[in-house]
C-alpha cells in the first residue's frame, strides 16, 4: 500500500478503513463482532494502516470493536477516533458538547474502549457553535502535552474555524464528505488545507454506497438504515442519482475496474494530501477498495469523470435540514 502524510507527521496509507457501518447507522444486522473484528484484522493485512471511529459508533461499541481487532497490532494502525456528539446508551441525540471538561472526559472513555494508551488522531466530530474553538482547542492540545494524543483533527467545520484552530495548535486532518457527488470542500476546504500544510480525509468517499452501484432500488437498503433517511436516496433524487452511477459503471468498464475503484482512484488523483476511508462489511469490496491505491487514471480518464460528475452532479443535499445545520460551522 502506498503511503500519505496528513499534516506534516502523520504518515497513514493512501486508503484508510471507515469503520461506522460496522456497528452502526447502516443496518442493525450489518454484521457481527467476530466479522468485524476479522474484517479490520484484514484490512491491515492488505496495508491499510488509518482505522476510523468514532465514540457515537455503535453508540460506543465501535470503539469497543476496533480496539479488539487491533490487539496485538498496535505497531501497524493508526487509531483515529473523534468526540463532540453526544448519544446516549439508547442511540438518542443528545446534541453537541465542545467543552473542556467534556473533552476530557470523552478521550478518558474513548482510550478506555479502544484498549489503548495514545490516540493518534483525535477529531472534534462538530463544532460546537456554544463554544468558542480556541477553547475546545486548546483542551485537545492539552491531550497532546499528557501524552494522549498524538494529533488533532477537525470533522465538519468551516474554513473561519479550521485557521482558528490552526493558531492554537497544529490541525493534522480535516474530515469531511468528499466524493464525485460531494464537491463542496474544492471551494474553500481544500485550499486552505493546502495553504495551511493540513491533510484532508474524506468521509463517504463512495457516496454512502450509492457510487459503488450498490443500489438500484430504495428497497435493497434494509428496513432500519439509515440512509432511508437521506434526500439523495429519496424519491427522485434517488432516480435522477442512479443515472449518475450507471456513467461511473461505463467508464469503470472501460477502465476495466469496478466503480468503487474508480471513485477512489478519482478522489486520489485530486491530491497527495488526500486519504479517503471507505467503509464496508464485505471481505470481497475491501480487496476491491484496497486495490484502488494502484490504479492510475490519465488526463484523458479524469476528464471523462469530470464531464459526468462536475461539481454539483447530485440531486439533492447530503443531510437532512437538521443535519446540514451543523455542517461547516
Amino acid at each position: 500500500m502506498k503511503q500519505r502524510t496528513l499534516g506534516k507527521l502523520l504518515e497513514v496509507s493512501a486508503i484508510g478503513l471507515g469503520c461506522m457501518g460496522l456497528s452502526d447507522f447502516y443496518s442493525s444486522s450489518s454484521s457481527n463482532d467476530a466479522e468485524g473484528i476479522g474484517l479490520i484484522r484484514r484490512a491491515v493485512e492488505l496495508g491499510v494502516s488509518l482505522l476510523d471511529t468514532s465514540d457515537i459508533y455503535g453508540p460506543f461499541t465501535n470503539e469497543v470493536l476496533v480496539g479488539r481487532a487491533i490487539q496485538g497490532l498496535r505497531d501497524l494502525v493508526v487509531v483515529a477516533t473523534k468526540f463532540g456528539i453526544m448519544r446516549n446508551e439508547k442511540g438518542e441525540r443528545l446534541g453537541l458538547n465542545g467543552r473542556p471538561d467534556y473533552v476530557r472526559a470523552s478521550c478518558e472513555a474513548s482510550l478506555k474502549r479502544l484498549g489503548i494508551e495514545q490516540i493518534d488522531l483525535y477529531y472534534q466530530h462538530r463544532i460546537d457553535p456554544q463554544v468558542p474553538i480556541e477553547d475546545t482547542v486548546g483542551a485537545m492540545a492539552d491531550l497532546v502535552k499528557q501524552g494522549k494524543v498524538r494529533h488533532l483533527g477537525l470533522s465538519e467545520a468551516s474554513a473561519e474555524t479550521i485557521r482558528r484552530a490552526h493558531a492554537v495548535h497544529p490541525i493534522a486532518a480535516i474530515q469531511t464528505e468528499y466524493s464525485l457527488w460531494s464537491r463542496d470542500p474544492e471551494d474553500a476546504i481544500l485550499p486552505l488545507c493546502r495553504e495551511l500544510g493540513i491533510g484532508f480525509v474524506p468521509y463517504s468517499p463512495l457516496g454512502r454506497g450509492f457510487l459503488a452501484g450498490k443500489f438500484k432500488q430504495i428497497d435493497d437498503l434494509a428496513a432500519d438504515d439509515w440512509r432511508r433517511t437521506s434526500p439523495r436516496f429519496q424519491g427522485e433524487n434517488f432516480a435522477k442519482n442512479l443515472a449518475l452511477v450507471d456513467k461511473i459503471e461505463d467508464l469503470a468498464a472501460e477502465k476495466d475496474c469496478t466503480p468503487s475503484q474508480l471513485a477512489l482512484a478519482w478522489l486520489l488523483a485530486q491530491g497527495a494530501d488526500i486519504v479517503p476511508i471507505p467503509g464496508t462489511t464485505s471481505i470481497e469490496r475491501l480487496a476491491q477498495n484496497v486495490g484502488a491505491a494502484a490504479l492510475e487514471l490519465d488526463a484523458n480518464e479524469l476528464a471523462a469523470i469530470e464531464a459526468i460528475a462536475p461539481h454539483g452532479v447530485a440531486a439533492g443535499t447530503r443531510y437532512s435540514e437538521a443535519g446540514l445545520r451543523e455542517l461547516n460551522r
